[in-house]
């Protein structure tokens, strides 16, 4: 027996070295993940969901935020002379840091604004669902598209006949949205622990 055959014949009796397999790993950094992500989602949908007016003031100033880095990075990128269209970059980007601070100044205008875009969004939605019910010919899924359609394009035009009145409804539907969402996360966290509990 040569000394190569003897270096494979160890190596083969040799037992793999002890400790969990990789995807055990995975799965459990994956419900230990979903666990975080699930009870920050519920805690965030409890708050928004007990304190609606005040979570929408907190998405406005968000949104202006957000607008004026926006345009801030426009306006740096204006400043590089290698760049192309300097001139509508530092533009674009006074316009997005005017609009960012006006809808920190009038968190009421953003409020609206946002309501809009939400109704908008379900309008949008609710003509998509209709069309594609109607294109189908028969089954379960039709019938389901018909009334999400029906339900989301009547809820938006609702939203955008009366954004002010419908401000607290959204912000509680968001909450509720989180809440069960949360919920989901934990519940599919713990599942997963289990299998790993299994696995392992």
């Amino acid at each position: 027996m040569t000394d190569s055959q003897s270096t494979s014949d160890s190596y083969q009796n040799n037992e793999a070295p002890e400790g969990p397999a990789p995807n055990v790993l995975a799965l459990a950094t994956s419900w230990q993940v979903g666990l975080f992500v699930g009870i920050i989602t519920l805690a965030l949908g409890i708050v928004v969901t007990a304190h609606p007016t005040t979570s929408l003031n907190v998405i406005a100033v968000l949104v202006g935020v957000l607008l004026i880095v926006a345009g801030l990075l426009q306006l740096i990128r204006a400043l590089d002379t290698s760049a192309a269209h300097r001139g509508w970059a530092a533009v674009v980007g006074l316009m997005f840091v005017v609009l960012g601070v006006v809808l920190i100044r009038h968190l009421h205008a953003t409020r609206v604004l946002i309501a809009l875009l939400v109704g908008i969004t379900w309008i949008a939605q609710g003509v998509a669902a209709l069309m594609t019910g109607f294109s189908e010919e028969h089954g379960t899924r039709r019938g389901w598209e018909l009334v999400f359609g029906a339900v989301s394009l009547a809820a938006g035009i609702v939203v955008v006949a009366v954004p002010v009145g419908s401000l607290n409804a959204l912000a509680i539907l968001l909450g509720v949205w989180f809440i069960v969402i949360g919920i989901l996360y934990v519940i599919g966290s713990l599942v997963l622990r289990n299998l790993v509990k299994e696995a392992a």
